[in-house]
């Protein structure tokens, strides 16, 4: 990142290149300069991740570091889209990391290709400002889950399917809801969309909603969606919010 912007300064090329959201009511330099001294961590840079990434990274998110141990593979190109046909057999991780800070060098973005667990994770996520769960399966979920209340750093948590998306904000600062209080009524198998499908876009939708609740989250602009679970029907075109209260006995955020 830019020496001046950790001086709590600008550049001027940064306040031309960020001047849309600069202009925002209520949104101003210094929030700008929030988002450039911030970090992220993107567990999962499959199409989720790919819609997320793109847009923290042209927001002006200044430190990302992308997590995953997978290959590119030509089922991939339709939804994760900063791949193309000559990235197959490529580190997912790696290739989103390289193409971002090519095209918004003010984000410094680090590729971790492999997978995480335990004490690693942990410690991985409480380097960062807010965590984004873009992975594709409940254990994962419910595990970042659990990690980042108890190192209280915020988690954005997306989901995508068929044509159905699904987005959920944990604020542990603030003592909201977890996503284990209303996961823990799904049923253990849970399908993916290797083996139910999913329409490329509805990655993208919850991808960008994903990133946008991160960077009020980040920036300290905007609420941010807690105590409540969005809800996408791409079939319909409709968008639900239900109320999620903290389950009595919650194992995560009412102990």
């Amino acid at each position: 990142m830019n020496k001046k912007s950790l001086e709590n300064e600008l550049t001027h090329k940064q306040a031309m290149k960020f001047a849309r959201q600069i202009m925002l009511p209520n949104f101003d330099i210094d929030k700008q300069l929030k988002l450039l001294s911030s970090s992220a961590l993107i567990i999962g840079a499959g199409g989720l991740g790919c819609a997320a990434a793109q847009y923290l990274t042209a927001s002006g998110v200044g430190n990302i570091t992308l997590v995953d141990d997978d290959k590119i593979e030509v089922h991939n190109l339709p939804r994760q889209i900063l791949y193309a046909e000559q990235d197959i057999g490529l580190s997912k991780a790696q290739t989103a990391a390289d193409l971002l800070a090519q095209k918004h060098p003010e984000s410094r973005v680090i590729a971790i290709c492999e997978r995480l667990r335990d004490e690693a994770l942990t410690k991985e996520i409480e380097k960062h400002d807010v965590v984004l769960d873009c992975t594709d399966n409940l254990e994962t979920r419910q595990s970042l889950n659990h990690k980042c209340y108890s190192s209280k750093v915020p988690l954005v948590s997306g989901a995508a399917i068929r044509m159905e998306g699904q987005l959920f904000c944990v604020l542990p600062a603030k003592k909201t809801a977890c996503y284990q209080c209303f996961s823990q009524f799904f049923n253990e198998q849970q399908l993916s969309c290797h083996e139910a499908g999913v329409m490329s876009p509805v990655v993208g939708v919850i991808g960008n909603m994903q990133a946008l609740e991160a960077i009020k989250i980040l920036s300290d602009y905007g609420d941010v969606l807690t105590n409540s679970l969005l809800m996408f029907d791409a079939m319909q075109a409709q968008w639900v919010k239900l109320k999620v209260s903290k389950a009595n006995g919650c194992k995560v955020c009412n102990e």
